[in-house]
């Protein structure tokens, strides 16, 4: 006998939950809808029930992100479509969401007929990213999005140097910090400049506001 295919539901706010269940009850897709309020709940109630048909999951879960918990989802689940929701709607926020191997993004405040589209699309094998959310105003983030190096287009060492850039950091005081020589320091500044478009430190602390750099 098959199990159940139901949803997962994670959202960090009660009613926000609930109505995502109520929501997609409606469209008679899956026997059964789960929501819980973090990770641990999260992970706990997949390996007691199997593998979810879907994962409904907030991007900003308890004033944090949830790109770790999608990971672990993504890794231990590879049948489960993920499809992530926020008010947070920004480029950043979706850039993300996909990069961390979610199939799909829908603003919070889209309608109930744009919802249905995105669980549709996400449990049928394709990938919803709705490019008219980004243009929207976004709600204040309690943190910066997370960015790695590799995700920039950078290596590992030229990541540490930009850490260190963006704490104002000179290329003297950055060769000291690295045991490296100032030339070395130098090119590398000069590489991760010309990688990310801009041409001055101020450039790059603009560029990457609203992200947050993770070594």
């Amino acid at each position: 006998m098959n199990k159940p295919r139901y949803a997962l539901i994670v959202d960090d706010h009660p009613l926000v939950g609930r109505g995502i269940a109520e929501l997609l009850k409606t469209f008679e897709l899956l026997d059964a809808t789960h929501q819980v309020s973090d990770a641990a709940a999260a992970l706990e109630l997949a390996a007691r029930l199997g593998e979810p048909a879907i994962a409904v999951v907030d991007f900003w879960l308890n004033n944090d992100t949830s790109v770790e918990l999608i990971g672990q989802l993504r890794t231990q689940y590879s049948q489960c479509a993920v499809l992530v929701i926020s008010a947070d709607a920004s480029a950043e926020v979706q850039a993300k969401a996909r990069h961390i191997g979610a199939q799909g993004f829908i603003d919070k405040q889209a309608s109930a007929d744009t919802f249905g589209q995105a669980i549709l699309a996400v449990l049928g094998g394709m990938t919803y990213f709705d490019a008219q959310a980004s243009t929207k105003n976004s709600a204040i983030r309690p943190y910066d999005v997370p960015v790695t190096a590799a995700e920039l287009g950078l290596s590992p060492r030229q990541g540490q140097i930009l850490a260190l850039v963006l704490e104002g950091l000179p290329n003297k005081r950055i060769a000291q910090s690295l045991s490296l020589s100032e030339s070395t320091v130098k090119e590398h500044v000069t590489g991760i400049l010309q990688r990310l478009g801009v041409t001055n430190r101020v450039e790059v602390i603009t560029k990457l506001r609203g992200r947050r750099l993770v070594i």
